[in-house]
């Protein structure tokens, strides 16, 4: 009998999580081909599936499962499932949109049974599955086409019904929370905040939710150009679990956005890194140690209570960050004096 899922909130008071790292790197690692991602079931399809990475979880389930477990043998505590696309969105590219149900339900079910039997076999372990939902390639806030600024490649309701749809599928596959993961159109997480809230109040069932931006360069905003402090004023609203950065930048420029973050944000906060900055190859170079040595420094500075890996990161690198953060307090949620907390591209708080 599988015992109760642990309380996530509970064991952010008392220690440093570690979420995993990248799923697209160890899923590299594996040299596939088109045939592994088309497996028995697109055997005829015509449509090409190579890189569409969340249909392994069909065609090649026991390699994803493999790859979850190898992140949680190495100290993960929190696994994402394999659904960065799996939205009607993102699909489309693929003529995969018909999918997008079983896609979510199986990468869910995948998740929560590699975190079932490492609790199963490790009594004191404690294992979550996020329900990993992507930016998708479209944003609402922004048009595609200089010659026309007015132009959206999408609406807020046709995003936000894409969202449930996937969500409300990794919530019957079995996951512990949700992670909104690598925005970088704030218009975009609103969609899939709305879409969650919606589900939430229709089945009964409310879950944790995660929200984690991305600061696409050294200019520290996010492409649609809102600074740390402006994106956490916009999110502050649905009270997630964590909110946090992740992508883009390696631990060592992603720390003065995760400074202003982590000074600012009354809740949890999150920071997943790429390792490094890629080569000229689109390679990442950076080793596990090396990440693990700017992790340790965020957390002896009292500035995460979630750590991982994005892009680059192997279990290796997992390993690395569980064994450098073992052992040191999480960071302390501060107490901010009320105030009327606006956002543009800039935060603007009105103070009495």
């Amino acid at each position: 009998m599988i015992r109760p899922q642990p309380d996530i909130k509970a064991a952010l008071a008392e220690r440093i999580l570690v979420l995993d790292g990248a799923m697209g790197t160890e899923i590299q690692a594996l040299k596939l081909e088109s045939a592994d991602f088309h497996g028995k079931h697109f055997e005829g399809l015509g449509n090409d599936l190579t890189g569409n990475n969340d249909i392994l979880s069909l065609t090649a389930p026991d390699a994803i499962r493999d790859i979850h477990i190898s992140y949680l043998e190495a100290g993960a505590d929190i696994i994402a499932t394999n659904t960065f696309n799996a939205t009607t969105i993102s699909q489309a590219d693929y003529g995969m949109e018909d999918y997008v149900d079983v896609i979510n339900v199986e990468g869910a079910r995948l998740a929560r049974e590699a975190c079932d039997d490492m609790m199963a076999r490790n009594p004191d372990r404690q294992c979550w599955a996020a329900g990993a939902i992507g930016p998708t390639n479209r944003t609402t806030s922004i048009s595609p086409d200089v010659n026309d600024p007015g132009y959206r490649a999408i609406d807020f309701d046709t995003l936000k019904d894409a969202y449930k749809q996937a969500a409300r599928a990794l919530l019957s596959g079995g996951v512990d929370l949700f992670l909104i993961e690598t925005i970088f159109d704030t218009l975009n997480a609103k969609c899939g905040i709305f879409a969650l809230e919606e589900l939430f109040e229709e089945t009964g069932e409310r879950r944790p939710v995660m929200i984690s931006g991305t600061i696409t360069d050294m200019s520290g905003r996010t492409l649609t150009g809102q600074t740390p402090e402006a994106f956490w004023n916009s999110m502050r609203h649905a009270s997630p679990l964590t909110i946090g950065l992740n992508c883009s930048l390696g631990a060592r420029d992603m720390r003065p956005y995760l400074v202003e973050l982590s000074r600012l944000a009354d809740t949890f906060v999150c920071a997943y890194p790429n390792a490094g900055l890629p080569n000229e190859f689109g390679e990442y170079d950076e080793q596990a140690e090396t990440t693990a040595g700017f992790v340790r420094e965020w957390a002896e500075e009292g500035l995460v209570n979630i750590v991982g890996g994005c892009c680059g990161t192997t279990p290796a690198h997992i390993s690395a960050l569980h064994n450098a953060v073992t052992g040191l307090p999480p960071r302390d949620i501060p107490v901010r004096e009320p105030a009327m907390r606006l956002s543009g591209l800039e935060p603007f708080t009105v103070t009495i």
